[in-house]
């Protein structure tokens, strides 16, 4: 399965329906859209042509079963409203490109479908699927699909690669003068100096005048309101429990294919995973399993909760008393508001605003709810309402953050004046060093890095490598940049020298660099089009149409984590 799309520029994928790499893909199955009576909804037009409620069904499997090859043999599950996928919109950019396709005359052949999908089968093998009847039985039909949805996918799969390729064709062609140029902006290295004024170095000189302490607290009244706070109770269903047999699982479709295949997709955009193809595959292949490790997370929570609900009358209680026949532990979350999550926990928006609509006597209990590390069943434990403490209940965080403050301003004045001094001294004729040592400062040697660096072990963890190669590549070299302010002080560069680039390390990885190029231009010469295209095509759509503001007294939509 996962080797045939591969040769069919499987990265495509993320061209035409925009989706975030791994972590990302949790689907939501279509069919409940539906509810049987979708056909007396308006289902829009597009480029003029109305689509019936056929069409649109047929589409919304296609991309079903699209997730399902991309994700390594996972079904769309309900959580993807809450990882912010949208089923309609890409139901609609697939008619989209089905029709254009259909204009532009692309019709694969019979015997090339019938040849991909055999491949597509015959990769089940190695999942116990035994033969192509089993795959229909026992992997579609269970979830509503047949052997003509199946054909109809590939049919319209092939067709649209091609379609891409149609359209994308400029962007492969690559002169290699523009190779070359596309390596050294990624790949090119700067050798830097930098002048790091930090606030903990002015500590010391905040004078802890109490009067001005009283007035900083009294001017910042609304900066230490408590809001309102709640705290939950409940099970965990960690993802560590999970992880060995994902990837067991996963290694029965062939996991090192499917981890090839999402980094195609991604062309040189593999680059914010890691700075070379190796490391990019080692986080995808972690994403992946994780992914599978969530779903499991989730059906086991998903089990405890009905059987929670089941039991009668609804109480508080029940939690601790069905966690302790399964053998699980019931915790307490500590405090927390609508803003930030529970610091014992890394979960999202979907479980704070689950949490924040439970109430002591009603809506007892909420979940399955999905974190980062593993699924949770919650139930309320208590409400907090919002406040403003008392000065002196508080009086230790208010000098902390006022002396935080006046620091960081006094490190900030100082790197102002300290540019000033250091340009001055240099315009005359002294040397970084020399003027940075006369200014009273010191010198941090960074090790050398790139645009596509994403660590750098010298440099101080409260200054942003993105801002610190912002200013290093906008500053010209042999020069000193501008004072960057930050919250803790800031920082001065000194652009030493740009770097060489490797020509040995060039030639080694030409071949690879090159395809990942024309890869990107590809999808950007699509990405063009298709951005175009679809603002004109799909208007006449509900997905073209503003949404409509919930009216009053309707519950919010919950945003995603």
């Amino acid at each position: 399965m996962f080797g045939t799309i591969r040769k069919h520029q499987t990265w495509l994928w993320a061209i035409i329906i925009t989706l975030t790499i791994i972590s990302f893909v949790i689907f939501f199955s279509p069919y409940n859209r539906m509810d049987g009576g979708r056909g007396s909804v308006r289902l829009g037009s597009i480029n003029g042509q109305t689509i019936s409620e056929e069409q649109y069904v047929q589409a919304q499997r296609d991309v079903t079963l699209q997730f399902f090859f991309m994700s390594g043999g996972r079904w769309p599950d309900q959580d993807s409203r809450q990882m912010g996928f949208d089923v309609e919109r890409e139901t609609y950019q697939w008619l989209m490109l089905q029709q254009k396709a259909e204009q532009l005359g692309i019709h694969p052949g019979s015997e090339v479908v019938a040849r991909v999908a055999r491949d597509m089968i015959s990769n089940f093998q190695r999942a116990g699927v035994a033969s192509p009847q089993a795959f229909l039985t026992d992997v579609l039909k269970p979830h509503g699909l047949i052997a003509a949805d199946f054909e109809r996918f590939v049919r319209r799969y092939l067709s649209v690669q091609q379609l891409i390729g149609t359209i994308g064709l400029a962007g492969r062609l690559v002169p290699p003068d523009d190779l070359k140029g596309f390596y050294t902006r990624e790949r090119q290295e700067l050798q830097t100096e930098a002048v790091i004024l930090d606030a903990t170095n002015y500590l010391a000189q905040v004078r802890m005048d109490p009067a001005l302490i009283g007035r900083f607290y009294t001017n910042r009244l609304a900066d230490f309101r408590l809001p309102e706070r709640v705290q939950v109770r409940y099970v965990e269903f960690p993802l560590t429990n999970f992880y060995a047999a994902a990837e067991a699982e996963l290694m029965k479709t062939n996991l090192n294919e499917v981890v090839d295949m999402n980094l195609q997709r991604m062309g040189t955009n593999y680059l914010q995973f890691g700075a070379t193809p190796e490391e990019a595959k080692t986080k995808i292949r972690s994403e992946l399993i994780r992914n599978r490790a969530l779903t499991e997370a989730r059906r086991r929570a998903n089990e405890f909760a009905t059987r929670l609900l089941e039991i009668e009358p609804a109480r508080s209680e029940n939690l601790e008393l069905i966690a302790g026949t399964n053998g699980l532990t019931v915790k307490v979350s500590a405090p927390f508001d609508r803003k930030d999550a529970p610091k014992d926990l890394e979960v999202g928006a979907n479980f704070i605003n689950a949490a924040f609509a439970l109430g002591p006597t009603n809506d007892l209990f909420a979940g399955p709810l999905l974190g980062q590390n593993g699924a949770y069943v919650i139930a309320f434990e208590k409400s907090i309402p919002s406040e403003i403490p008392p000065y002196d209940q508080i009086q230790s965080k208010v000098e902390q953050e006022f002396k935080q403050y006046e620091a960081a301003s006094l490190a900030r004045a100082a790197g102002i004046d300290a540019h000033q001094k250091i340009t001055n001294a240099v315009a005359q004729g002294k040397t970084f060093e020399a003027a940075v040592k006369e200014a009273g400062l010191s010198i941090v040697k960074l090790p050398p890095f790139s645009m596509s660096s994403r660590t750098l072990p010298d440099l101080d963890s409260r200054v942003n490598l993105n801002e610190v190669k912002q200013l290093a590549f906008s500053t010209e070299p042999g020069k000193i940049s501008s004072f960057q302010g930050t919250a803790d002080g800031g920082f001065i560069l000194h652009v030493a020298a740009k770097l060489p680039v490797d020509e040995a390390k060039f030639a080694s990885d030409l071949a690879a660099f090159k395809n990942y190029v024309r890869q990107s231009r590809q999808t950007e010469a699509f990405n063009l089009w298709f951005s175009k295209e679809a603002g004109q095509a799909l208007r006449d759509t509900p997905i073209g149409q503003p949404r409509p503001a919930p009216s009053l007294g309707a519950p919010a939509t919950a945003s995603k984590s």
